[in-house]
């Protein structure tokens, strides 16, 4: 897809304060949520082992990245997501409630359409968190919310205190709504289009009840059914001034507990998942039980660095119209 430069867009800052800011928001932002979350940083996985289900499906017709390993026979599968991983490693370290994870997650998704927001490399800080029964409802879902935007505000309140240059805002009034309200509200317009319709008049919303069928029979967005509980999860998204359109920054739930993964593994067709290691553990109640997410490194630097393109914020491979068009509008793509 071609990308979208605007006109007369020029960026706020060249390529050399563009890598330091880079740096200076993720250190920023990393203290930040780690503090509000009560995250402990660890090391993750490249790549898993397919038998284990441990790969994120995604929306379930992604192709992942797979090689064979033959020293051991085995078929390695690059990480979409670490969603279901983060899970496992809470299990194994033995983490307690209230206690979390966070980690480096660098993918590849071969399928993505690719435009200016989207690449085929993926990088973002997955995150996870032990949470009690009592724990798996709204209120706990919107106050983690609260805090992740909270740590947003403040990487971007250090960075415009060490590039003055940089304007951009966020709002920390978390507009909550489900996308059944936004089908409610705007039944003729696409998901997409509903998202830009709310968040012009919402900056900063809280969009819930991803991969959950809709009274019209369809879903707003797809959403694997073995990792978010599609009643308690959501993406956290900020309206872009620059590119004119909702602005998704992070996808993330309550996980599911035993009874709602056996309910949406039928609901979407996927029974065949419940022979996997990391399903037979969830169905028998041997993981804890979490919340977590994904937030993108890229994304969260395109938004704070008023970046029109990815590609000025990460290095990956583009089609040689987006190079063309890029050059043309003296976009650099890293």
């Amino acid at each position: 897809m071609d990308a979208y430069i605007p006109s007369g867009y020029r960026p706020v800052l060249g390529i050399y304060d563009t890598q330091r800011a880079i740096a200076l928001l993720k250190h920023a932002f990393e203290e930040a949520l780690s503090r509000r979350l009560n995250l402990l940083r660890v090391s993750a996985p490249l790549f898993v082992e397919a038998s284990t289900g441990l790969n994120d499906d995604l929306n379930g017709v992604e192709r992942p990245v797979s090689f064979d390993i033959p020293d051991g026979h085995k078929e390695g599968q690059v990480v979409h997501s670490l969603a279901k991983w983060k899970r496992m490693a809470l299990h194994r370290y033995g983490f307690a409630p209230g206690a979390g994870l966070y980690t480096d997650m660098n993918a590849i998704r071969r399928d993505e359409v690719m435009d200016n927001l989207h690449s085929i490399y993926v990088d973002q800080w997955d995150w996870e968190k032990v949470i009690t029964r009592e724990d798996r409802n709204l209120d706990y879902l919107k106050a983690t919310v609260r805090d992740i935007v909270a740590a947003i505000a403040e990487a971007n309140d250090a960075l415009k205190a060490a590039f003055p240059k940089l304007t951009a805002n966020i709002s920390t009034d978390v507009a909550f709504v489900t996308t059944q309200e936004l089908e409610d509200r705007w039944p003729d317009l696409t998901p997409k289009e509903r998202e830009n319709a709310f968040l012009k008049d919402h900056p900063t919303a809280f969009i819930m009840q991803i991969g959950k069928k809709l009274a019209s029979g369809q879903i707003h967005d797809g959403r694997a059914p073995d990792y978010d509980d599609w009643d308690l999860n959501g993406d956290i998204m900020f309206w872009n001034d620059l590119l004119g359109c909702a602005f998704e920054v992070s996808s993330m739930g309550i996980r599911v507990d035993p009874e709602s993964l056996d309910r949406q593994l039928t609901e979407r067709g996927c029974d065949d998942r419940r022979k996997l290691t990391f399903h037979k553990l969830l169905l028998d109640g041997r993981l804890p039980l979490t919340i977590g997410g994904g937030i993108g490194q890229s994304r969260l630097c395109m938004l704070l660095l008023q970046k029109a393109h990815v590609g000025e914020v990460q290095a990956s491979i583009w089609d040689d119209d987006t190079i063309r068009e890029c050059a043309y509008s003296g976009v650099t793509l890293l």
